[in-house]
């Protein structure tokens, strides 16, 4: 299972341009644009959220996890795009083996008074996720739990609260 797959949350933002980069030739390729440096905007220049969400995109789409991270930070200091930001934010850093980082930002995201019911149910996977790949099994499983009472048929949560709570009881009883 992909998480990187979720949807909208990781899609471009509808009001996206087609250029990747506005600050790199669309002549580069991406081994070119790996080895570029993208420098962070002076407090002069800040950029917007919605810049900054779309440099974020670019740079998870040429796997460079720890910059994107940075430029999904700023955006989501943007109302409009703090959902987006902390959740793309949580993604790269969990890419990154930042796994501990990735489950504050997925927590963070959870707290966005916008978020829909939809978003919050994608998040709360992410972050089930995460903390069970992090071993928090007790964690995981509140969180898998208030996921199922918000969607009980998403994706394999039933199958993730079984498959902890049967590892949960044969750790207690050794």
């Amino acid at each position: 299972m992909n998480e990187s797959n979720v949807s909208p949350l990781t899609q471009q933002d509808p009001r996206a341009s087609s250029q990747v980069l506005s600050d790199v030739d669309n002549r580069m390729t991406i081994p070119a644009i790996q080895n570029s440096t993208i420098e962070a905007p002076s407090s002069t220049e800040a950029l917007n959220g919605h810049e900054s969400y779309e440099q974020g995109t670019a740079l998870k789409n040429v796997g460079l996890f720890k910059q994107a991270a940075e430029h999904f930070e700023t955006a989501a200091q943007d109302p409009m795009y703090m959902l987006k930001g902390l959740a793309q934010m949580g993604l790269c850093l969990k890419r990154t083996g930042k796994q501990d980082e990735a489950v504050m930002a997925f927590r963070r995201a959870l707290q966005v008074p916008a978020a829909s019911s939809k978003e919050r149910v994608q998040i709360l996977y992410l972050l089930g996720r995460t903390l069970e790949s992090l071993g928090r099994i007790p964690e995981s499983l509140e969180t898998y739990r208030w996921l199922r009472r918000e969607a009980p048929q998403y994706r394999d949560v039933a199958a993730r609260i079984e498959s902890l709570s049967t590892r949960r009881i044969h750790t207690n009883n050794r």
